[in-house]
């Protein structure tokens, strides 16, 4: 048995084709081709990397010691796991591009890798793609911040409260009207949710073209499986098929963005509202499964199955750290803490900090913040400048939710603030379409442009694109508060029927305002 007949049984036996292995080897096709025809033969260095690639000692590679080699091989099917088949999110390697935008947004002196991320991040998956992810893992965390970045952006709690631009408001509710606006609360997240769940995923070069079709431009109503036809289905790339749509539910689906409200209850019910990170991991473990939980959250649960608890849960091998994930759990964290934007924001933290950093803690805090004040006033401003007043003001967030502010004090148009936020950030990249930083200023413009108007507020942040069901819940959630449950039109109201469906283990179905009245007993 020669090393051609041993190379191309190694290769078959991995189920990668003669182009993947050549891309890994950084050679022609022709070559491998050759090698295993017995044409030519692999020069030393290629030798080497194939024996360590497939984990074969050189003898059996080179003399063919055939049963050695398939007892190597047996054993290597026993012990290594079938990668192809792992999800990408629960996949390191797969998200290297995504790791080095994120690192080089952070500031990380690490440039001078950019074409090694990029040729390891087009490999297949394989245990040699697993190796090298790790070795730019460790790479990632021992690089050092450049020299003059411009933002200070901690993730520790106390840190973060030292970086805070405080305001003097003193911020009171009517014990009277808390319910009602609660209430407002719990529905406009979860109409909001619905407005920007069926399009979920979907960007705004085939949305708004839509929208216009459907006779929905600018948006002003929910999107009904009445308005497709046969063509619809065809004429676009986003999956019209098998989306939620607001004719055909009897209450709001199931939705990670809701899920999430219902969750911080059950934390505050079985563990009290002195809880701690910890805490919510075991949570997290207890009442939902894995694949409930996306990007961040899903690193983060697959994390604690191993053994990485908070702080650690969030920073190993998490490329997503400074997505939207943490942003839209912060919700209940407000409710609870009408008036008190400082200890909601504190809460967001102890929940975010299981699965974000920066930025990404940073988003939940804002939310959770501007919530709390919302339970005392109408007035956007107020609201957004309580939520601001938690985070650092050296952050990028920061920069990013004034700047969205200054165009609207300015008298920028609706449209050029909007543009504004997508020349910042490219919703075509999953990066862009998912950081905490482009959603928080769409929640913001959609709040200021709305001017207190729910069902034009929860459009203008679904029909702007990036996150739209993670947006209209937000923007709903505090018009809602801010407002009172009267506030919202019963159109929005109807098809959710006062009812909920969750994942969550023995909750599956509630009603709404049941979650309502608990939420009232959590504030006393």
């Amino acid at each position: 048995m020669d090393i051609g007949y041993t190379i191309s049984k190694l290769r078959n036996e991995a189920k990668l084709t003669q182009a993947q292995f050549a891309e890994i080897l950084n050679v022609s096709q022709q070559s491998v081709q050759k090698w295993e025809s017995g044409n030519a033969t692999p020069e030393l260095e290629k030798i080497i990397f194939i024996s360590k690639y497939f984990d074969v000692s050189l003898d059996a590679l080179i003399l063919g010691n055939d049963n050695r080699i398939v007892e190597e091989m047996q054993l290597s099917k026993v012990i290594k796991p079938q990668y192809q088949n792992i999800h990408d999110w629960e996949f390191y390697s797969s998200n290297l591009q995504i790791e080095y935008q994120q690192s080089i947004e952070e500031g990380l002196d690490i440039e001078r890798y950019g074409e090694v991320f990029s040729a390891i991040s087009r490999l297949p998956k394989s245990e040699f793609k697993k190796m090298m992810g790790d070795v730019l893992f460790e790479i990632i965390t021992s690089a050092k911040q450049k020299e003059g970045y411009a933002y200070i952006e901690p993730s520790d709690l106390e840190q973060i409260k030292g970086l805070r631009k405080r305001t003097n408001t003193a911020y009171t509710f009517d014990k009277n009207k808390l319910e009602d606006k609660i209430h407002g609360a719990w529905v406009g997240r979860i109409c909001g949710c619905m407005l920007g769940k069926t399009v979920e995923c979907i960007r705004t070069n085939e949305l708004i073209p839509f929208l216009k079709e459907t006779g929905n431009y600018p948006m002003h109503r929910y999107i009904y499986k009445s308005d497709l036809s046969d063509e619809t289905f065809s004429k676009y790339k986003f999956g019209f098929n098998g989306r939620c749509y607001a004719d055909e539910i009897d209450g709001m689906p199931v939705d990670d963005d809701t899920n999430y409200v219902v969750l911080a209850q059950e934390l505050i019910d079985t563990v009290g509202r002195d809880f701690t990170p910890f805490d919510v991991a075991k949570v997290w473990l207890k009442y939902q499964g894995k694949d409930s939980y996306c990007t961040a959250e899903r690193v983060a649960y697959c994390n604690f199955v191993k053994g990485f608890y908070p702080p650690d849960s969030a920073v190993y091998k998490n490329p997503y750290r400074e997505w939207i994930g943490a942003q839209i759990r912060g919700d209940y964290f407000g409710y609870i803490n009408p008036g008190n934007p400082e200890l909601a924001a504190e809460m967001a933290w102890r929940d975010a900090s299981i699965s974000h950093v920066k930025n990404g803690i940073y988003g939940e805090m804002f939310v959770a913040a501007m919530l709390a004040v919302a339970a005392t006033t109408n007035d956007i401003e107020q609201i957004v400048f309580g939520g601001l007043a938690q985070i650092p003001h050296t952050s990028r967030l920061y920069e990013s939710i004034m700047s969205v502010v200054e165009a609207f004090r300015s008298k920028v148009s609706q449209k050029k603030c909007f543009d504004m936020i997508h020349n910042k950030y490219d919703e075509y990249t999953e990066h862009g379409w998912c950081h905490t930083i482009s959603n928080a200023m769409v929640v913001v413009a959609s709040l200021l442009y709305g001017k207190g108007d729910y069902g034009k507020s929860i459009c203008m942040a679904v029909e702007t694109g990036y996150d739209t069901d993670c947006n209209g819940a937000t923007v709903g959630s505090i018009l809602g508060m801010a407002n009172g449950i009267n506030s919202i039109p019963d159109y929005w109201k109807k098809p959710i029927n006062d009812t909920l469906y969750t994942t969550i283990f023995g909750v599956d179905k509630v009603k709404i305002s049941d979650r309502v009245k608990k939420t009232i007993l959590h504030i006393k």
